[in-house]
């Protein structure tokens, strides 16, 4: 029988100069675990990153109360890459959006870094999200009307209150967003309107705009399920790399056998739960 986890092995590397942040090194380590052994409360080696106990979710459907999330449970290392596998429709997303302070929970806690997400106040938790979290989406959700540079550059425009203090971006942030573009290959394309670019192209851009703040958590939904399988292992390389280099702690929601093969720990979300 299955045993519900909490959590798992730890990789990490030496940080990209590019990023600004300390050079740093960590573990290769990883812990397999077989779904029928998997203890409760063991952990790999690292501080934890994010925890999460009891959290519950449940939706309203006309007279109906739909419960998706029956309380997880999980921990999850620095350095980490961890995969969430589960049918459509059991909580993937919903969970995800809860673990990067996107939605609320009904009950339980969500801790980064040992703080409650959902203790902060709004403008709080918007700062930690912010400073601290980087979404990929697999519908990608680049403005239109903007270049891919400032697609890129959003984040950090919005990160440093420059929001109606006039059009043009600062220097700063559009050197970053350049470097970003450059780190997965796409700074020739800096001017293009994701109009302009392709399916794998786009989701990339994607990525840099969820990398530019420097996040130490980097949270996927689905990152290559929108893209053919050539374009899908690209942007999964690319996923890898970063991971491999910079140490960024990773969780990515997926239906692809390759994604789960790369991951570090693979979980199922099943009956509102997660499993090992």
């Amino acid at each position: 029988m299955n045993k519900e986890t909490k959590t798992g092995g730890v990789t990490g590397g030496a940080r990209l100069r590019w990023i600004p942040r300390q050079r740093g090194t960590g573990s290769n380590a990883s812990v397999g675990i077989k779904r029928e052994e998997a203890p409760p409360a063991a952990m790999g080696a690292g501080r934890t990153l994010l925890e999460v106990a009891g959290l519950k979710k449940s939706y309203t459907q006309g007279p109906q109360v739909i419960p998706v999330l029956k309380g997880v449970e999980l921990k999850v290392a620095k350095g980490e890459f961890v995969a969430v596998v589960g049918s459509s429709g059991s909580g993937k997303s919903t969970l995800l959006h809860l673990l990067g302070g996107l939605d609320r929970p009904d009950e339980g806690e969500v801790r980064f870094e040992g703080e409650d997400l959902y203790r902060l106040s709004d403008r709080q938790r918007a700062q930690v999200r912010g400073r601290c979290f980087g979404f990929v989406f697999q519908f990608y959700h680049l403005v239109p009307e903007l270049t891919a540079l400032e697609n890129v550059s959003l984040p950090a425009w919005i990160a440093g209150n420059h929001a109606g203090k006039g059009d043009s971006l600062p220097r700063g942030i559009r050197h970053r967003a350049m470097e970003f573009l450059k780190a997965v290959g796409l700074d020739h394309r800096a001017a293009h309107l994701p109009s302009e670019l392709s399916g794998g192209e786009q989701q990339r851009v994607a990525i840099a705009r969820g990398l530019i703040n420097a996040p130490q958590l980097l949270l996927c939904d689905e990152p290559t399920g929108n893209l053919d399988a050539e374009t899908g292992s690209q942007v999964l390389n690319l996923l890898l790399r970063l991971h491999r280099e910079q140490g960024i702690t990773l969780m990515v929601v997926t239906h692809e056998p390759n994604v789960t093969k790369a991951a570090g720990r693979v979980l199922t979300l099943r009956d509102g739960k997660l499993w090992a």
